[in-house]
């Protein structure tokens, strides 16, 4: 390992050489408290840049092992410090000037939910902290500009890990409440099956965002308060008792006018699978962590199915049992979506009546009678939806605004009046016998085949796999695009960048016609739990920019891969 001054030198020799020479620089420096690492130097001053990170030793930082004793309060001190950290580099970037990205001082910006990233990783056992970052090394024009090197290494960086990796100048109370409220949340996450419940939403919740581009939570919006018959009190490791609506196993319907909160707690619920940051109104709405929203998807490809559950004899005479397609219909994407997120092990669907294709959620008495069931060959989920319970433990959460068809197929219904809920499922099932549901006996089905085997591709020696991520939407392996906008539940762009490397890993070593998907994504699981996300990257250092998605949206992705071969 090379010292400070030997960088310091290094920057002075190379200072009006030509960008190239800024390559010398790579390597691992000690410096007063931390370990500076050069990992990878961008080409020129416009390109991606620099990949540089640093390390403190757990008694050097000073941070109490309390703060990191367990997983879920690891990965929060985690969040926090990328946050510290962030905040401070944002004071710092672009003071040392140049051309293109020069000065930049940047890491990974973290949402509302908590989630395990690269940029920041605490080691469990020493409390050794790794940053990751991007840092812009400067220039003029194209040629090396050496003292604004030096003010970044020298003066902006260490000024940035003294005030946010070190224990001592931090807010130790807040660091407390952050490692309380990890175990809080994890203690209502692990208690929900025990009190047979799929979700909860804490009173005093504010589910409302700031706006369509903003997960903030929306100032002065109604707080949410639960109604007494759903009403339930969690008793808190630290929080102490705490009242909320416990929305229980079976199938909830969710009712009301618009604009009344329906959809806004259905988003709160889907969101609710991650840990929320304090006094982000989410933080005590805890859903199931397999719950999966679903929805129709125009378009997506399909890559052998069971959807016989829900559709058969089609008359082109297709194979719905391994059923394939390019563009699938509203109704098939939404039917592959169920099965899919049955293979991936989700116990709670989240259905919103506004994203699903009607014709795969009901068929009217009318319709029924104009079109008999031997013409239909879509068995919509309504027919199946006890079956789902009843048979497979599978919840259902159901968002409805028009139709009345499911109050017969309910457990508990819920009213949404002016953000407020009120259980109503009384009231509706005396008005819903006014109406009686006449529908023909749905068709016996077996339970879905999950037998897909797939095989990967053959790599070529020394090609290197491309991955491109577009925000939340979509994915490029090399030229093939992997559209994801409709998979809801992706809250970060980090996380598709992960889903990248996790595709690619798994097509090159564990796709190979033996393993089923179930064993494949199993494994990745087990490989990312044990060595992080390093052992499922290709290139000598670990990208910043990945955070850990859940195994559901890893079948997600692969399962609308368009050169799956199955």
């Amino acid at each position: 390992m090379k010292s400070l001054e030997d960088l310091k030198e290094l920057l002075e020799r190379i200072d009006h050489r030509g960008y190239p020479a800024y390559k010398d620089i790579r390597g691992r420096y000690q410096f007063g408290g931390y370990v500076l690492s050069i990992n990878h130097v961008q080409g020129d001053p416009f390109a991606s840049p620099s990949k540089v990170s640093v390390e403190v030793q757990g008694k050097v930082s000073g941070f109490p092992k309390s703060l990191y004793i367990n997983s879920c309060r690891r990965i929060a001190l985690q969040d926090e410090l990328l946050r510290q950290f962030g905040h401070q580099a944002e004071k710092a970037a672009f003071k040392a000037k140049g051309s293109g990205k020069s000065g930049l001082i940047s890491v990974s910006r973290c949402s509302q939910e908590i989630l395990e990233r690269s940029a920041c990783e605490i080691n469990p056992s020493s409390g050794d902290i790794l940053l990751r970052m991007e840092v812009g090394l400067p220039a003029n024009g194209r040629t090396i500009n050496g003292r604004e090197a030096v003010k970044i290494f020298f003066e902006l960086i260490p000024v940035c890990v003294q005030k946010s990796l070190y224990y001592r100048p931090l807010d130790k109370r807040r660091l407390e409440k952050i490692a309380e409220l990890a175990d809080d949340q994890d203690y209502i996450r692990h208690i929900l099956t025990e009190r047979n419940l799929c979700a909860f939403v804490a009173d005093g919740a504010v589910l409302p965002r700031e706006s369509g581009i903003s997960q903030k939570p929306m100032r002065g919006a109604v707080t949410f308060k639960a109604p007494e018959s759903l009403a339930v009190t969690m008793n808190l490791p630290y929080g102490g008792n705490i009242r909320g609506m416990g929305i229980p196993k079976g199938v909830t319907l969710i009712v009301g006018g618009g604009y009344h909160g329906k959809s806004t707690l259905l988003e709160a619920l889907e969101r609710g699978v991650y840990n929320h940051i304090m006094d982000d109104g989410r933080e005590y709405v805890i859903t199931n962590d397999t719950a999966v929203k679903i929805r129709a998807e125009d378009g997506r490809s399909i890559r052998g199915i069971d959807i016989s559950m829900f559709i058969n004899g089609l008359p082109n005479g297709k194979n719905t049992e391994h059923f394939e397609t390019d563009d699938a219909s509203g109704s098939t994407s939404q039917a592959a979506n169920v099965i899919e997120a049955m293979e991936a092990g989700s116990r709670v669907f989240l259905i919103d009546e506004d994203t699903s294709a009607t014709n795969f959620m009901i068929r009217d008495e009318l319709m029924q009678s104009v079109v008999g069931r031997e013409s239909e060959p879509i068995t919509p989920y309504i027919d199946r939806l006890r079956e789902l319970y009843e048979n497979y433990g599978i919840s259902s959460i159901i968002v409805a605004g028009s139709s009345g068809s499911y109050f017969h197929k309910a457990d508990h219904i819920i009213q949404m009046r002016q953000y407020i809920p009120e259980e109503i499922t009384n009231f509706a099932k005396v008005k819903a016998a006014e109406y009686p549901l006449k529908m023909d006996k749905a068709p016996s089905c077996r339970e879905p085949s999950f037998d897909r085997r797939p095989k990967g591709v053959r790599e070529r020696p020394g090609e290197r796999t491309k991955i491109k991520v577009l925000g939340k939407d979509s994915i490029q392996l090399n030229r093939d695009n992997i559209d994801l906008r409709y998979v809801e539940q992706l809250v970060d762009s980090e996380q598709l960048t992960a889903l990248g490397y996790l595709l690619n890993y798994a097509q090159k070593h564990l796709m190979d016609g033996q393993r089923s998907m179930v064993q494949i994504v199993d494994e990745l699981t087990d490989i990312l739990n044990k060595n992080g996300l390093d052992k499922i990257c290709e290139s000598s250092y670990l990208p910043s920019g990945l955070a850990m998605p859940r195994k559901q949206e890893i079948f997600a992705c692969f399962n609308r891969y368009r050169k799956l071969n199955v």
